[in-house]
């Protein structure tokens, strides 16, 4: 454990009283949702941010547990000083519906039988993960988080919530993901599925009892998912065509290659920590997420009001780029806030997992990006024309500013008078703001960010800039004090 990790956390739980109504038309009770969460919530409670986990990920998302010999599966961007700074964020991570890592899920006890689910358990999707999800945020008192960030299955939940929640976030970044699972990632996962339902110890996913898992099954299926998850190149980097503990080829069955021992070794840690018929619920779930509406992902998309940042990952085949290209052309001819990055890495893509730097720099930029609206003086002072200078100078000392701008009647800028613009007028012997306003006004918008800002000031020389919008009616101001004290 080093400094920049949140030290020893524990997993919570969270009881939702009231039933949820899925979106296959049948209702679970009783949900219980496994959580973990990192930093302090502040008193506005507006420095939350929400991480979703990928397919057989968890509510660990940081941190240690006492005793572990590894951290959450996302300590590289969660800790003081990362990229998710718990000195300055809120972290919440919970493990999804359907899943087996404390949140209700089909290895759980049904309530009206007293024995696991099995397959009793109905049929979820990712939108109902995110129903689940949302009733975690509510009771923390959280109007609106400051960001939800996802990867692979995590990335489809951030997406449904950018949908299903327009107005619960202010920004959002999906990571190596699809707005739709494609045809080729629908059959990967239905091979998995296969090889758990042929093990003859699933039976019809009643294994419970019996003390016995369908380990042959799930071990296949993780070895399968898992050559998804990297890329030729990384394969090629670590294994090559090495022998495992064997100087030549053995010429029968047994294991040759290291990527074969690799795999092997992958299958049988899975089952250890996986729960067979959770992976079959969340692979449907999977499977069954589509976010187009009447094959259009335009129409899909157009509700979304966050600020987005897509990645992707270069190398990555299971999630290639060209999805994540889709999904900004859908946002952007939905005219939304959205920018895009690719990865560069030849790990595939599990890179969204392991590519510290990239991760930690491509995050902190967008999430710490502020916008004029996020700084801007509101309520402010305004004057009209057919003022006298006097009037203006009264309203510079009872509002305690140095500039207030010129509107007219409809609040629209026109012009703008400083305290300097006063002292001109002394010079000039003139009484009418007319004569000494500066009617050539430097102005920007809400949606401006501050670095843009912070260059047209220097640019110009100027200490203060009116905030417009397209009709030029004055929303408010923003000064360099304002923008000094932000970056300090």
């Amino acid at each position: 454990m080093n400094k920049e990790s949140v030290g020893i956390v524990e997993t919570k739980y969270f009881h939702i009283e009231e039933p949820i109504d899925l979106d296959g038309g049948e209702v679970l009770e009783n949900v219980s949702v496994a959580y973990e969460t990192y930093g302090e919530l502040n008193k506005e409670k507006s420095n939350a941010i929400l991480i979703c986990h990928a397919l057989t990920g968890d509510a660990h998302a940081a941190g240690w547990h006492e005793g572990d010999k590894k951290p959450g599966w996302w300590e590289i961007v969660i800790g003081p000083g990362k990229a998710l700074d718990t000195e300055k964020y809120f972290i919440i991570c919970s493990n999804v519906l359907g899943g087996c890592k404390g949140t209700t899920g089909p290895s759980s006890l049904n309530p009206k039988t007293k024995k696991e689910y099995g397959l009793d358990f109905p049929v979820i999707t990712i939108g109902d993960m995110v129903k689940v999800q949302k009733k975690l945020v509510d009771s923390f008192g959280i109007n609106q988080l400051s960001a939800i960030i996802g990867g692979s299955m995590g990335g489809m939940q951030v997406l449904e919530w950018m949908v299903s929640y327009p107005e619960m976030m202010k920004k959002a970044i999906p990571i190596a993901t699809a707005a739709m699972s494609s045809p080729q990632q629908i059959a990967f996962n239905a091979v998995g599925r296969q090889s758990i339902f042929s093990d003859p110890h699933w039976k019809g996913g009643n294994y419970y009892e019996s003390g016995v898992i369908p380990r042959n099954g799930l071990s296949i299926a993780r070895m399968i998912a898992h050559i998804t998850y990297l890329s030729d190149e990384s394969m090629d980097i670590k294994f090559g065509r090495g022998l495992q503990d064997k100087d030549e080829i053995s010429y029968d069955f047994s294991v040759d290659f290291q990527v074969e021992s690799y795999l092997k070794h992958q299958g049988e840690a899975f089952v250890k920590r996986f729960d067979a018929n959770s992976y079959l619920y969340i692979t449907k779930a999977v499977d069954l997420f589509d976010l187009s509406i009447n094959d259009s992902l335009i129409d899909g998309l157009k509700d979304v009001e966050a600020k987005v940042l897509v990645l992707s990952v270069d190398s990555d085949w299971l999630y290639p780029t060209e999805q994540s290209a889709d999904i900004v052309t859908a946002l952007n001819a939905n005219n939304v806030d959205v920018s895009f990055s690719e990865i560069k890495s030849n790990y595939g893509h599990d890179a969204f997992l392991l590519e510290k730097g990239q991760l930690n720099y491509l995050l902190a930029n967008f999430l710490s990006e502020n916008v004029v609206e996020d700084l801007m003086m509101e309520n402010i002072a305004t004057i009209k024309a057919n003022a006298n200078v006097q009037d203006a100078a009264k309203l510079m000392l009872e509002k305690h500013v140095t500039h207030i701008p010129v509107v007219t009647d409809e609040n629209k800028l026109i012009g703008i008078v400083t305290s300097w613009d006063l002292s001109k007028s002394i010079a000039t012997n003139s009484n009418h703001l007319t004569d000494i306003m500066t009617t050539t006004v430097k102005y920007c918008n809400a949606g401006d960010t501050i670095e843009e800002i912070a260059r047209k000031m220097r640019k110009f020389d100027i200490s203060c800039l009116p905030v417009v919008d397209e009709d030029m009616v004055v929303l408010g101001l923003i000064t360099t004090d304002q923008i000094s004290n932000l970056l300090s």
